[in-house]
């Protein structure tokens, strides 16, 4: 089919305005290319940096952010450590909270027993155990046990303090006034939030632990040193 001269015109200037709207149309015109090559590529390396700050900052708010415990725990737990941290990470936990249970439940002794019938490492009651399992097992212990705190620190909305008290007292109480807790139950939360608090601040010493050792927490940690072959 023929056109008129004046047609050619025109379709060729049509064509010459759809190339330009395009960056990458407009191949007859370099310094266009150039230009918007530029543009997309400094908008793809400001997004790079932007989604890895964005990682950066979530990998500082990952529960299991710490790699060792902090200083201030008693050498029983110490001697735990390399466990407790590959049992915090398998449940998505802090190690310096993990921690601080096995300080205030059995200060390390995987034989410990209380009056209620809790036992182990984590002091976790019969019925969380499966009909053959052993309850004394250091493994199975810490399954159950940390399984446990993970959910009631879940149900506490990340707040350390009513995890700790819904350990303690099971994570019903987490929704109840603190009025309506056992006696029991606050003081563990007690002695749990301030531990914590020092432990995440990497403390060599902590007043609260001190507290704790002071209300009968020494002698729970003598029987586990004697059990675990430490040096008096």
């Amino acid at each position: 089919m023929t056109h008129s001269r004046s047609e050619q015109l025109d379709n060729r200037n049509t064509r010459q305005t759809d190339q330009a709207r395009g960056c990458l149309s407009g191949l007859f015109l370099p310094p266009l290319v150039v230009l918007c090559f530029g543009i997309m590529l400094g908008f793809l390396v400001s997004n790079l940096k932007v989604n890895d700050a964005h990682g950066q900052a979530l990998a500082t708010q990952d529960p299991a952010r710490s790699s060792v415990l902090a200083p201030l725990f008693t050498p029983e737990i110490q001697y735990w450590g390399t466990d407790i941290q590959r049992w915090s990470a398998e449940h998505g936990l802090d190690p310096n909270l993990a921690a601080t249970v096995m300080q205030i439940e059995s200060c390390g002794n995987p034989d410990a027993r209380s009056s209620a019938g809790a036992s182990g490492l984590f002091q976790v009651m019969p019925f969380h155990f499966l009909a053959d399992e052993n309850a004394f097992d250091p493994e199975t212990n810490a399954l159950r046990g940390l399984n446990y705190l993970a959910n009631s620190l879940k149900t506490s909305g990340g707040d350390a303090r009513l995890a700790f008290a819904g350990y303690n007292g099971g994570i019903g109480v987490i929704g109840n006034s603190e009025s309506a807790w056992a006696a029991e139950t606050i003081r563990y939360a007690y002695w749990g939030s301030g531990i914590y608090a020092d432990a995440t601040n990497n403390a060599s010493t902590s007043s609260r632990l001190d507290e704790w050792l002071a209300a009968g927490g020494a002698s729970l940690c003598q029987k586990a040193k004697a059990r675990l072959g430490l040096s008096q």
